[in-house]
């Protein structure tokens, strides 16, 4: 049997990229992610929104692409990876934390880089992945569901 752990997520950064150095100086970007799903209130007919937020984070070269391109809080950006779940306990209080994050693949900018900063000299277009995009479905394909 095969397992599959992978997530796509479009959304806008809740925060500036932040960048830190490991103890053996391995390189980490970590930023939330707003995700936002529309809907209609089936008891008053109003439109709402319900944001979830994602933590996500980037090691190595994916992080290093990500502190050049030095993206900012509001960019809109399609991240796919896979989710990750982890624990540690606070040294000063003993206290068990759970975090859970996205451990990102790679990404691709939803708007033109001018739109919201960025390293406009960057030669890497608008598109910036590790790996190539997901494919798209068309109306037309024949989905099995």
């Amino acid at each position: 049997m095969a397992y599959l752990n992978k997530i796509m997520l479009m959304g806008n950064l809740g925060k500036d990229a932040e960048v830190r150095l490991t103890q053996n100086n391995k390189k980490r970007v970590s930023f939330s992610l707003a995700t936002t799903r529309r809907f209609r209130n089936p008891n008053t007919g109003e439109m709402q929104d319900d944001t979830a937020w994602h933590n996500v984070v980037a090691w190595d070269k994916l992080a290093e692409r990500i502190e050049k391109l030095g993206i900012k809080k509001g960019t809109p950006l399609f991240v796919e990876g896979r989710v990750s779940y982890r624990q540690w306990n606070d040294p000063q209080t003993g206290q068990k934390h759970n975090v859970t994050e996205i451990l990102m693949d790679n990404f691709e900018f939803l708007a033109p880089r001018h739109n919201y900063g960025g390293d406009s000299s960057d030669a890497g277009g608008e598109y910036v992945a590790s790996n190539p995009p997901p494919p798209t479905v068309s109306e037309q394909d024949d989905l099995p569901f």
